[in-house]
């Protein structure tokens, strides 16, 4: 297999401290940040979806690609004799509250690679060129509990479809390099009811540059184990943020701080990336959470079709509503809070840290204004730039929020229609206006008079904000359809494609895979997919909400 397959860099293990018990079982472990583990053995190997761009890009041939080495590889059958599989130790909040020790209970990491496009880059040393492997739905580890290991079909699709989504979008996320069928069975009770049943497993072999989380400093942190958490954030600083590392080479506090206040800023950036495709990620606990600002863990997420700001896709968390749509950025900085508490006893000052923790407040609205602006396809010129201006645009955006929640509004296609209204369009013609904008709107029995007299109010203030930053429509709809997705993940179109492949076709998951690598691009053989969601999709599951079981 050697010769087919790119050569390993052990940067990560080489570099923490491993568990030093081998034996697979489920336990505490302590003053380790990983525990070697070998992926269990599946029944056959059936490639579903693979991603032949990124293989190759992470140095895989098409010699490999094309071989069952290459099959048994991503199935964690037929591991290459140089790896060091092993699963992470990390630790966090789970709905608020502190969980302990959890870790990669189903994922392996088989280890990292050298991405092939920065092979042979005079500075390469200086930056992460690493990548890891990680099978999810590969077996038990120490960190199982009293689970499986084992990831089930429905929930390794749409894996597989959304981080691909995501990275197309534009959206900083892990990868999928492929999905794979094994042939295995495990029992689930997807809908917590009692009504467990046997569902074929799947395993998604994904990349990232790095999978530490949040909780990944949180775990030692609370365990007081200090030694473990220098060596973990600064493995963090060296490779993830290597431009933080001073000429020296030596990290002190200052560095710890700085690099704070860039995982700050990435946080914040990700999350207003979430808001403006109308993604729901649905279960942000801090070990959900990247620490280099990265999408991780596709669980229960969903997207928006009406607009709905207290909208949340997990049905474990109906009550609450702690990871609805609207409420995402302060998650983020509650989230980065306990990050800021796990720092602490490396800095032992609270005052920078809570400076930090307070800017992130503004960054966010920063970034937020900014994208929602890029959405109604709004320039802003650096000298025009006041505070009388952001104000007031901050006013407009904000306006448009309960406008779309006031009667059911599909977001996607609303933005698509309105880069398509002309600025000379006749506000007045209340006929012509909704015509213009059925497309999005889910119940034509609430687009009454009054609500008509609250769109033509907001349209009128948008236009007038438009003839100030004195853009043509060609220009404004260019803009903002390079920011307004003609085609997200739809959360009914998955689940039509599980279904498809759950009794064998997984046509429709090609289908998705292919539409989805140019979202904001009109496709026409996809016609069929700008559609709002139906009628029989509002309340089923998998359409409208789902558990964490997977």
């Amino acid at each position: 297999m050697s010769h087919l397959l790119p050569p390993l860099h052990p940067v990560f293990v080489s570099s923490l401290p491993a568990d030093s018990n081998l034996t697979n079982t489920s336990r505490s472990v302590e003053h380790a940040a990983y525990s070697f583990v070998a992926p269990a053995p599946t029944k056959y190997s059936k490639i579903i979806c693979c991603n032949d761009v990124l293989a190759i890009q992470l140095g895989f041939s098409k010699t490999a690609l094309a071989s069952t080495d290459f099959a048994d590889l991503i199935s964690g059958n037929h591991l290459d004799s140089t790896m060091q599989p092993y699963a992470m130790n990390y630790g966090g909040h789970q709905f608020g509250q502190w969980a302990g020790q959890l870790g990669d209970g189903r994922a392996i990491n088989l280890g990292q690679y050298k991405t092939k496009k920065n092979e042979g880059n005079e500075d390469s040393e200086n930056r992460n060129d690493y990548v890891t492997l990680q099978l999810k739905g590969s077996g038990k580890t120490p960190y199982s509990r009293r689970a499986d290991g084992m990831a089930v079909l429905r929930s390794s699709i749409r894996e597989y479809l959304c981080s691909e989504a995501m990275f197309h979008l534009g959206i900083p996320t892990t990868r999928a390099l492929s999905l794979i069928l094994t042939g295995e069975e495990v029992i689930r009770d997807k809908l917590y009811d009692g009504r467990a049943a046997y569902e074929p497993c799947a395993i998604v072999a994904r990349v990232s540059p790095s999978f530490l989380r949040f909780g990944s400093l949180q775990l030692p942190s609370t365990r007081g184990d200090l030694d473990l958490l220098k060596q973990t954030l600064e493995y963090s600083i060296k490779h993830d943020y290597p431009h933080l590392v001073p000429a020296t080479g030596v990290i002190d506090k200052s560095v710890y701080l700085q690099w704070f206040s860039e995982v700050c800023e990435r946080t914040a950036q990700l999350i207003v990336e979430w808001m403006r495709v109308g993604f729901v990620h649905g279960v942000l606990n801090t070990d959900n959470m990247s620490l280099i600002g990265e999408t991780i863990d596709f669980g229960p997420y969903g997207w928006i079709d009406n607009f709905d700001l207290n909208w949340t896709p997990n049905t474990s968390d109906a009550g609450e509503k702690r990871y609805r749509f609207g409420q995402q950025g302060y998650i983020g900085q509650w989230n980065l809070f306990q990050l800021a508490n796990a720092i602490y006893p490396l800095i032992d000052e609270a005052e920078p840290l809570q400076e930090i923790i307070t800017s992130y407040t503004q960054i966010y609205q920063d970034k937020w204004l900014a994208m929602m602006r890029s959405k109604l396809g709004i320039p802003v010129q650096q000298t025009q730039e006041n505070g009388a201006l952001i104000e007031s645009d901050v006013l407009l955006c904000k306006a448009l929020e309960p406008l779309l929640s006031r009667v059911s509004t599909d977001m996607t296609l609303f933005y698509r229609h309105l880069a398509n209204l002309n600025s000379d369009f006749d506000l007045h013609n209340t006929d012509l206006l909704t015509t213009h904008f059925s497309e999005c709107f889910y119940n034509m029995e609430e687009i009454t008079e009054d609500y008509l007299s609250i769109l033509v109010e907001w349209l009128t203030k948008y236009q007038s904000r438009l003839l100030l930053a004195s853009i043509n429509d060609v220009a404004r709809k260019e803009m903002m359809d390079n920011v307004n997705p003609c085609y997200i993940l739809r959360n009914f179109q998955v689940q039509e494609a599980i279904e498809l492949a759950e009794n064998g076709d997984y046509s429709r998951v090609s289908i998705l895979s292919e539409l989805l690598k140019k979202p904001y691009q009109q496709q026409e053989q996809y016609k069929q997919f700008e559609m709002k969601r139906p009628d029989w999709a509002m309340n089923k599951f998998g359409c409208s909400a789902l558990s964490c079981s997977s």
